[in-house]
C-alpha cells in the first residue's frame, strides 16, 4: 500500500477546458485550467477547512512563512509544486477547493488534501481520491452552469 499512497501525491490533472459559445467571450480561446488532487505533496490549504478538525500545526508558524509570509495550511513553508506549475501556465495561484466563498473554477481548483489516500479508509477526515473526484464533479456542473 505505500506504493500507492507514494503515487497518490503525484496525481496532477491539467484540462483544457472547452466552454460554449456563450461562455468564450469571457475567456481566451483554448484556456487552460489546472485541476490537483493529491495529499499532502499537493494540498494548498483543503484541510483548514475540513469540518470538525481542530486546528493543525499548519495553521502556524513555520507553515507558509517563506513566500506568504502567513500561515497557509499547506505542509510546507512555502510554495508547493502546483504552484510553480500555475505560475508557469500563466495562471494564478490555484486555491483549494473548500475554501470559503471561492466558486470560480475557470482557472481550475486544488483538490488535495494533506494525509488523504486512495482509500477512504487510508486516513478517515482527509479528502480521500473518490471525495476529490465527487468534488471534481461539482466543480464541473458549476462551470457548466456558470457558461449557460
Amino acid at each position: 500500500m505505500a506504493s500507492l499512497s507514494s503515487f497518490f501525491g503525484l496525481l496532477v490533472i491539467f484540462a483544457t477546458l472547452h466552454f460554449p459559445t456563450t461562455c468564450r467571450a469571457k475567456l481566451p480561446e483554448n484556456h487552460v485550467a489546472f485541476f490537483i488532487f493529491g495529499d499532502s505533496l499537493l494540498d494548498a490549504g483543503n484541510n483548514n477547512y475540513l469540518n470538525g478538525t481542530s486546528p493543525s500545526a499548519t495553521t502556524s508558524w513555520p507553515y507558509g512563512e517563506t513566500f506568504f509570509h502567513h500561515p497557509t495550511g499547506r505542509v510546507c513553508d512555502g510554495r508547493i509544486v502546483p504552484d510553480f506549475i500555475a505560475e508557469y501556465a500563466k495562471l494564478p495561484l490555484i486555491p483549494p477547493y473548500l475554501q470559503p466563498g471561492f466558486n470560480n473554477y475557470t482557472d481550475g481548483v486544488n483538490f488535495a488534501s494533506a494525509g488523504a489516500g486512495i482509500l477512504p479508509e487510508t486516513r478517515p477526515g482527509t479528502l480521500h481520491l473518490k471525495l476529490q473526484l465527487s468534488y471534481f464533479e461539482e466543480a464541473e456542473k458549476g462551470l457548466k452552469a456558470a457558461a449557460r
